[in-house]
């Protein structure tokens, strides 16, 4: 049973409601429900909905001193969509704009997004997402090009978006099972009614990765292969086949790169020569450039369009770890918990 303290009242006959959720988010968490106090021309702001999921650094009474809703999860298996599904089940206007404790909310986006839901057939809308704070470190810089996407009907949306309130309620809202991967089982099942996903050619949040070490890049990596692994399992057998060749390739391009690099290693080992390795790491340069400039529209310097380039090949890898990860606990009939790749913020 969740655990609900009350806020701001929400106000009759209002458009939107706010539904943020968070774990540890700290100073980033205040500057997200900030912005979203700062939002021109919110039509009809009813209330504002925090779901936290146990936070231990006094994230519930930061959001109530912003006169958030504060939601506390009990106890149970964490993630993202248990915290949404509470949030929009809390909420009383017809739209529901989600956002993660870590973004900042353009303060145009919901004056500028809304009127697309004229549209009797859309159900979702959702902007640009971009980095705060790309040059805090290399992971910042690079992970920043994989939020571009083109404008248009898309498959899926993400972890921030302006949803219909009574498609959540068609859908029965997002699956709680899963730990990640939830935005697009849900898009996959809106679709699925003849529904459209529309991503708007606006500013929609910023956001902080905050990632500046391997590890965390790693971890985030693994989770992204558990979603694919898990999602391509679920849909296996249907028309959709939502993230089947996504995992398939990266099954496949995962396990070529380990056994080409353990290939090289051999290699240099019976040669004594480290001739093999140089040749491998010419391959990847190569692979690497011939991806920056298929990436060249993205606007990302030479520079960072070549790491974008090498992150782009070297995620299969532990990728490819999350995803034989979900296979060995679903053949041991065991459930992951959450993978978090955030430290807290101060």
């Amino acid at each position: 049973m969740e655990a609900t303290k009350s806020g701001a009242r929400a106000t009759k006959g209002a458009r939107l409601s706010v539904v943020v959720i968070g774990r540890n988010e700290g100073a980033r968490l205040a500057a997200c429900l900030e912005s979203i106090h700062a939002g021109r021309n919110m039509p009809g702001l009813a209330e504002l909905i925090y779901v936290d999921s146990h936070s231990t650094d006094g994230s519930p009474d930061c959001a109530a001193s912003y006169g958030a809703t504060v939601i506390e999860l009990g106890a149970g298996k964490l993630s993202a969509a248990r915290a949404r599904n509470a949030g929009w089940q809390a909420a009383t206007a017809p739209f529901i704009l989600f956002l993660d404790g870590d973004t900042i909310l353009d303060p145009d986006f919901v004056s500028r997004a809304l009127p697309q839901f004229a549209d009797s057939s859309v159900a979702v809308v959702w902007g640009h997402r971009r980095e705060l704070r790309p040059d805090a470190s290399v992971y910042n810089r690079v992970l920043d090009l994989d939020w571009i996407a083109p404008a248009g009907d898309s498959d899926f949306c993400g972890g921030d978006s302006l949803m219909r309130r009574e498609v959540l309620e068609r859908m029965n809202g997002f699956n709680p099972d899963l730990i990640a991967g939830e935005e697009p089982d849900l898009c996959r099942r809106i679709r699925g009614t003849g529904s459209r996903i529309l991503h708007v050619d606006i500013p929609m949040t910023g956001h902080d990765l905050a990632i500046h070490h391997v590890s965390q890049y790693w971890r985030r990596a693994v989770r992204t292969g558990h979603a694919y692994a898990e999602i391509a399992t679920r849909y296996r057998d249907s028309a959709d086949r939502l993230w089947t060749r996504e995992s398939n390739k990266n099954l496949f391009q995962g396990s070529l790169y380990i056994l080409f690099a353990v290939g090289l290693c051999v290699a240099a080992n019976l040669l004594h020569s480290w001739i093999p390795v140089l040749i491998g790491a010419l391959g990847g340069a190569v692979l690497s450039i011939r991806t920056a400039i298929a990436s060249r529209s993205k606007g990302a310097a030479w520079s960072t369009l070549f790491l974008f380039g090498v992150h782009s090949h070297i995620q299969h890898v532990p990728i490819l770890l999350g995803q034989l990860g979900y296979f060995w606990r679903r053949w041991r009939g065991q459930s992951r918990v959450l993978i978090e790749y955030k430290a807290k913020s101060s």
